[in-house]
């Protein structure tokens, strides 16, 4: 009943009319509505289908997202590579439109490329042209995605030092109209000459202790304001819980308050310390605006040189450098729990590389290396120069690679992460850049607790131009 629509489909066109009929007989015919799902990956591969009439979706979850990788209408096949190599299924497939579709079995499935090399060879264009189209639509999205999560990173990285620098700014002008009021209080009080110097001496006091405040700890801190605040209150100074903080970090202490009492009058003194406590709050705030400033340009650069902005392709890279700019950029993923250690050689010779693309790299096993310790652990960068090489290893103390799938993970669309967690891309990118690119190599070794990766990149790249073979990576 179904000879002359799958003698118009290329998988069926050269079959023999027993061996069609017999597939015939033995196909399952199933209907879905609008909306409808067919499969969703992660399911099992147990049969292919051949759309008859109507259209399906093609999905794939990549970075929180669905994305639509392919429309299949009458006469494509799917699901038939999740039968041929045993796997999981790689995506969803639903229903766009009513749609009617025929079921294979795999043995059905296996008997056709058996018994037909045209059947073989339509399968493989069919696989071949699927694959590029796949790859190329995730390729793209897996990079939107990993420049989401930098931006998102980056956006909550630059908020805390942004919102710093505007409160600071906000509080800065009604700090300096207390510093004005303070100066103003001192015209009639009859300084003498000695006093106007000892001013003088007191404020690069409160700019130093704005700059270096004094370094204790929550219960040091906590003792020396009580014991400033009950001398102020001892001398009938008002509001003296608010001055005892700042004199703190100035370096005062009861010892040092006796002093200067001897200086001043009563009325002189209380007068002073309005005036010191606004200089030391409007110096402290620019510190706090200057450090927000700097820390968004920290940011800034470290992203400036992560994407290597206005220079060539290739260049020379400081791999040290690209390794911290990239730990930058991925800090909020990192403070959460992952304890970070350098052990970066001295003296670490410069190469030729693309350097953007080269950070791809670093952040893809970074990023994976924290998804298996899932935030909680210590990650450890080393780097040596071997030859006429430089070695980069990145090492996690999570659960490990099993043996048995160490040997795929570089492949495309291959992933440990459950459905819709990862497009199985990362480090088959990172595998090309290495090796396709740079001409080096890559491997890993792993056990429970421990898990190296271990990138080596030539200094040259002039030096690596294949002229027919390269070196293959250690795919260990």
């Amino acid at each position: 009943m179904y000879d002359d629509f799958l003698k118009k489909v290329p998988l069926f066109a050269e079959l023999p009319d027993e061996d069609l009929e017999q597939i015939c007989q033995m196909v399952q015919h199933v209907e879905l509505e609008p909306g409808e799902q067919l499969f969703a990956e992660g399911d099992a591969g147990d049969r292919a289908y051949i759309v008859k009439e109507g259209q399906l979706e093609i999905l794939k979850t990549s970075g929180g997202r669905e994305v639509l990788l392919a429309v299949l209408e009458s006469g494509e096949i799917i699901g038939e590579m999740s039968l041929m190599e045993d796997q999981p299924r790689t995506a969803s497939v639903r229903a766009r439109t009513p749609s009617h579709l025929l079921a294979i079995a795999p043995e059905q499935l296996d008997h056709l490329f058996d018994t037909s090399p045209s059947a073989a060879r339509a399968m493989l264009r069919t696989v071949a042209a699927r694959w590029r189209s796949t790859d190329s639509m995730l390729r793209q999205s897996e990079k939107m995605a990993q420049l989401g999560t930098l931006s998102a990173g980056m956006a909550h990285e630059l908020n805390n030092p942004a919102a710093a620098a505007q409160r600071g700014a906000a509080q800065l002008k009604s700090a300096v109209d207390a510093m004005q009021q303070a100066q103003l209080a001192f015209i009639d009080l009859n300084l003498v000459g000695s006093q106007l110097d000892r001013l003088r001496a007191l404020y690069e006091v409160a700019q130093s202790g704005a700059s270096n405040p004094a370094d204790l700890d929550t219960l040091a801190r906590s003792d020396g304001e009580y014991e400033i605040e009950s001398w102020l209150e001892a001398h009938h100074i008002e509001d003296a819980w608010q001055y005892s903080p700042g004199l703190l970090n100035m370096g005062f202490d009861p010892h040092r308050l006796d002093a200067l009492w001897a200086e001043f009058a009563p009325e002189q003194f209380a007068a002073l310390l309005g005036w010191l406590n606004a200089a030391h709050t409007v110096h402290s705030l620019i510190e706090e605006i200057g450090q927000g400033a700097g820390r968004i340009s920290e940011i800034v650069k470290a992203l400036k040189l992560y994407v290597y902005l206005d220079q060539a392709p290739m260049q020379t890279v400081d791999v040290h450098e690209g390794l911290d700019n990239t730990l930058v950029l991925l800090r909020g993923k990192l403070k959460g729990g992952i304890n970070v250690r350098r052990e970066y050689a001295e003296n670490l010779p410069l190469i030729e590389a693309y350097g953007s693309e080269l950070n791809q790299v670093w952040t893809n096993i970074i990023d994976n290396a924290v998804a298996a310790m899932e935030g909680q652990g210590e990650l450890t960068i080393r780097t040596r120069q071997e030859d006429d090489a430089v070695v980069v290893e990145i090492e996690d103390n999570g659960p490990g690679i099993p043996e048995e799938i160490q040997g795929k993970i570089y492949d495309p669309f291959f992933t440990t992460k459950p459905p819709g967690q990862g497009t199985g891309l990362g480090l088959n990118i990172t595998y090309n850049i290495v090796v396709n690119k740079h001409r080096g190599e890559i491997g890993v070794t792993s056990q429970p607790g421990r898990t190296v990766f271990t990138v080596r990149l030539p200094l040259r790249l002039e030096e690596t131009r294949p002229t027919g073979t390269h070196k293959a990576a250690r795919r260990s």
